[in-house]
């Protein structure tokens, strides 16, 4: 393919109607019930407090393991995650892609039933919660590629901004339920919380609550016509085309590329703030506990990808973006000085409330410079610079933690964050189109 078919603008041929965005924003409330319930508040604080507790299976904590099972989770994203999106839309099969990693992620999380609160059991959870990340990875980006389909080049920025908040209220909900039905004392639901038995149904309500919420869009949203015959090519020879294919993005529109790179950095400190705001708030600030606020931090998140979802479309994504970013880190600098709940609270959810656009329009960003026909490959390679990425934070985290304090563990996220603005500054906004209704 050409530098010029490389770059080609993308062109809606009709408005879509909203009954595939709705459709296509549902499948984000669904898959909110990995992210949020498995992977952040609920069953992982059950495998480092119910099923390790203070054993250290082979000389690690339940933490380090989990950290270990993640890097791994994300080789294996970094190394396959373009070439499935490039499968994907080479054969025309971006629907079936999506059906069949959210069946695997479902699939695993049905598995985590047979965890039970002994740390013999840490080794099956492992290995399914790195399977799951990494079908969830993928899922992300068929899905993600969808956003062209579903949004035209002048609503983009509303649409991919409602399904980030639909994900952050889906979460709630089902947060909500799990808590009060099945993890308090005295919840509603008539399980026995013997051998973990309540969090093991959690991952089964988890799983039944994906699959209910992704089927809309399998049935909404068209499949896409097949690329060209001389993309479709096997494994081997389709990361050759891989490479080619960068290099002709790298001549073509260099802005594109230094997008991925700048957006890698700090999408690796919006992870961070999620990753250890729980544990800041309870160690540092002295909240009881994290799952209110977390909560609450969801419900803001949401309101403020919906409200500069908005904005995007009249403003540009890279300006959304790099008002979040600067939001989040003025406020994470006020964060180093204040003390108490009350405090954390405020500033937290003030932080929480940049985090949802920032995520938001970094999508709708990739989706209006995609090529057409190539929105799964470019997806792909924004989940593996993401991934390539994904240490800085963590271990910038570690070290100003380690050789100062916890509450300094800030100042690592942040730079990681200020690092991305900056190289947000050498990219380009695409331009915006005029307004066209969605029916």
């Amino acid at each position: 393919m050409s530098a010029s078919e490389l770059s080609t603008p993308v062109v809606q041929s009709a408005p879509p109607r909203r009954r595939a965005v709705v459709a296509w924003a549902f499948y984000d409330w669904g898959s909110s019930s990995f992210n949020t319930v498995i992977i952040s508040f609920v069953f992982s604080v059950y495998i480092v407090k119910g099923v390790v507790g203070d054993a250290r299976p082979g000389g690690f904590s339940a933490n380090t393991w989990l950290g270990l099972s993640g890097a791994v989770a994300g080789l294996f994203i970094a190394l396959l995650a373009p070439v499935t999106g490039q499968r994907a839309d080479a054969g025309g099969h971006r629907r079936r892609s999506l059906a069949i990693w959210s069946a695997l992620v479902i699939a695993s999380m049905l598995g985590l039933f047979t965890v039970k609160s002994d740390p013999q059991y840490l080794w099956i959870a492992l290995v399914l919660l790195s399977a799951g990340a990494i079908f969830a990875e993928f899922a992300g980006v068929s899905y993600n590629a969808m956003l062209h389909q579903v949004s035209t080049p002048a609503t983009i920025g509303r649409v991919s901004g409602f399904g980030w908040s639909m994900g952050y209220f889906g979460g709630i909900f089902l947060l909500l339920l799990c808590n009060f039905g099945l993890i308090v004392p005295g919840h509603f639901l008539p399980v026995s919380s013997a051998e973990g038995l309540n969090f093991r149904v959690i991952a089964v309500l988890s799983a039944v609550w994906f699959a209910i919420f992704a089927l809309p869009v399998l049935f909404a949203v068209p499949e896409t016509p097949a690329g060209p015959r001389q993309r479709r090519r096997g494994v081997k020879d389709s990361y050759v085309l891989l490479k080619n294919d960068i290099i002709a993005l790298y001549r073509s529109d260099r802005n594109a590329v230094y997008f991925l790179l700048a957006s890698a950095l700090y999408r690796d400190g919006l992870a961070a703030i999620f990753s250890y705001g729980a544990i800041l708030a309870v160690t540092v600030y002295g909240l009881g506990s994290a799952v209110g606020f977390g909560i609450a931090a969801n419900v803001v998140a949401a309101i403020g990808a919906l409200t500069l979802g908005r904005a995007e479309d009249r403003i540009g994504p890279k300006r959304v973006i790099m008002i979040a970013l600067t939001g989040i880190t003025v406020t994470a600098v006020i964060l180093l000085f204040v003390h108490g709940p009350t405090m954390f609270w405020i500033f937290g959810l003030l932080l929480a409330a940049w985090v949802g656009p920032a995520q938001s329009s970094s999508r709708s960003f990739l989706a209006r410079i995609a090529p057409v026909g190539r929105e799964g490959e470019m997806f792909g390679l924004y989940a593996t610079t993401g991934r390539a990425a994904s240490l800085f934070a963590p271990a910038l985290f570690a070290l100003f933690s380690g050789l100062f304090s916890d509450r300094m563990g800030i100042v690592g996220i942040a730079l990681v964050l200020g690092a991305g603005a900056l190289a947000m500054t050498r990219v380009t906004s695409p331009p915006l189109p005029q307004a066209v209704t969605i029916k």
